[in-house]
């Protein structure tokens, strides 16, 4: 696809968030079943659930622009779930799978974070003042699931084993 308008762009940005969005129904849940706390999963269920509706609303800003939703295969996404798969392959306790678990949560809000702020941005724009406010909803969901991690994170960084008792011991 031609990226010569701002029309052509924003397309293009849309079609890569609704990639994300849809891979991340499938992610969420299986760090949901990864988590060791009862918290961190249920936070993980909850954004899954939410998640169903962002990609409903993106179905709809594709709607207005008179388009079919079409993905475009989310580079940076794919990379950010590869980050999350080697944590969940690789955490040897409770404590570290939570805390990498939810550091690699809050690295995809923050890309979806940015993402829809410039969505928003490009909408307002083009005029589409009806695909802002459905943006604008999913903004705020995302931001309320960082500040849920944040919150999470702070109760969780504390019980996560410092040092490598190998590294204590050659110090």
């Amino acid at each position: 696809m031609a990226l010569a308008t701002l029309d052509a762009l924003f397309e293009d940005m849309l079609r890569d968030v609704y990639y994300a969005e849809k891979k991340l129904t499938k992610i969420l849940p299986k760090m949901a079943k990864k988590a060791a706390t009862p918290a961190l999963a249920e936070a993980f269920t909850d954004h899954a659930a939410e998640t169903e509706g962002q990609v409903e609303r993106l179905e709809n800003v594709f709607e207005l622009l008179g388009k079919t939703p079409r993905a475009k295969k989310c580079e940076a996404l794919e990379g950010l779930a590869a980050e999350g798969d080697h944590i969940m392959e690789e955490a040897e306790t409770d404590a570290i799978m939570d805390v990498g678990l939810i550091a690699s949560a809050q690295a995809v809000e923050h890309y979806e974070i940015a993402r829809y702020g410039t969505l928003i941005a490009w909408a307002n724009e083009l005029g589409l003042t009806k695909a802002v406010t459905l943006l604008e909803q999913t903004l705020e969901e995302e931001k309320a699931a960082d500040e849920k991690l944040t919150g999470l994170a702070e109760d969780a960084n504390p019980t996560a084993e410092k040092k490598d008792q190998s590294a204590e011991e050659a110090a």
